[in-house]
């Protein structure tokens, strides 16, 4: 399936992809999907681990994990013990315009497909390094697993409920956010080359990824001096902002203002308790966070919570459901924003993936090509 009738913004840009699992294979992915030619190198029989990462299984019968990154590329199997294999990679290398990797630091470098030995023949190549927490010998050799950097890195610290047990986010995020980073690196060493000529190294690693997207919890230990602790759903800056109760189901207020919070009190019946003290600015809500909540679940308990929602909503108060995975893709369908696209997996089964979220009015996104299958 194709969004395009023109060219896409990186028609003619070629990627030799060694990159495995999930944050490099999503960065090749998102720079395919805008027109890039990927061709993904993995290893005879086995492929990219994430091939036997299931259930679940897409119709094809192949794991749905390997599925959410891969699409918009070919493959080839390359065994780097073989010298035939190996000359042959080195020279699809020789003429890539970027070639991504997620090895441990310089074992590319053995087989002569480090940085230093392709540019040095191929000065306009830009060279992309994933590694877990950077290239120094003492980080070399950490084991760069989403998991292990979410709980290293301080994310756990910072998600679960307040006095539980630490907890991962559902997705790894760690890994997505990289893959996101490395993409804009690329685009910019691209831009670069495109005024100099010159090539160069593109380096990223989960660790420092993850401590930049951090943001404000981030910056209040950084500039701050505090060392966030687990809230639960709630904010740390913002009251209130959390999953609250109406009854015996629940919502989310995502109150960012005080004239939405009264307006909240308006919608709930009690106009009054915006006017209160202890609840007239953000401040003081956040530091009366426990009460408040008392408050809100008192008023929000007298109507269902798709009915609250509805009522807020029409008056801009930002309210919400806790929606599964089915009803948010259902949300984004009938907000028009073709949530899915259909791919054909070899002749077969139509294969139904998350659509890229990147709109261009001149070069838009296209879907060419299906998750690859590994060459015998």
């Amino acid at each position: 399936m194709s969004e395009r009738s023109g060219h896409g913004a990186l028609d003619g840009l070629r990627i030799l992809d060694f990159s495995r699992v999930l944050a490099g294979p999503l960065a090749t992915m998102v720079l395919g999907d805008l027109g890039a030619e990927v061709t993904k190198v993995e290893r005879p029989g086995s492929g990219d681990d994430t091939r036997a990462w299931g259930p679940p299984y897409d119709p094809a019968g192949r794991a749905t994990y390997f599925d959410a990154v891969n699409r918009n590329k070919r493959s080839i199997a390359i065994d780097l013990a073989d010298e035939a294999d190996l000359e042959r990679v080195r020279a699809l290398a020789g003429q890539a315009d970027v070639v991504v990797e997620n090895f441990r630091p310089g074992l590319l470098g053995r087989f002569g497909l480090g940085y230093e030995q392709l540019s040095a023949t191929n000065q306009r190549l830009i060279y992309c390094s994933v590694t877990g927490f950077g290239s120094t010998p003492q980080a070399a050799a950490l084991p760069g697993y989403d998991l292990l950097v979410q709980a290293m890195g301080g994310l756990m610290s910072i998600t679960g409920e307040a006095g539980g047990e630490p907890q991962k986010v559902g997705v790894a995020l760690v890994d997505v956010i990289t893959g996101l980073f490395a993409a804009v690196g690329i685009l910019a060493a691209l831009e670069h080359r495109r005024s100099t000529g010159e090539g160069q190294l593109v380096e990223v690693d989960l660790l420092s990824s993850l401590l930049a997207a951090l943001v404000n919890q981030a910056s209040s230990y950084t500039a701050g001096g505090v060392v966030p602790e687990r809230m639960g759903n709630e904010h740390p800056s913002i009251a209130p902002y959390a999953v609250f109760r109406a009854g015996a189901e629940r919502l989310v207020l995502a109150v960012g203002n005080d004239r939405q919070f009264q307006d909240l009190c308006r919608v709930l019946g009690e106009p009054g308790l915006a006017a209160e003290e202890r609840f007239a600015t953000n401040p003081e809500r956040v530091a009366h966070r426990d009460a408040l909540r008392l408050e809100l679940e008192r008023l929000l308990a007298a109507r269902p919570a798709a009915d609250w929602v509805a009522r807020l909503t029409d008056a801009r108060v930002p309210a919400g459901a806790v929606n599964d995975l089915g009803a948010a893709f259902e949300l984004a369908r009938r907000l028009g924003l073709e949530p899915i696209v259909n791919l054909s997996v070899s002749g077969g089964p139509v294969l139904g993936l998350p659509r890229n979220p990147i709109k261009l009015s001149r070069t838009p996104v296209s879907y060419r090509l299906a998750p690859p299958d590994l060459p015998a």
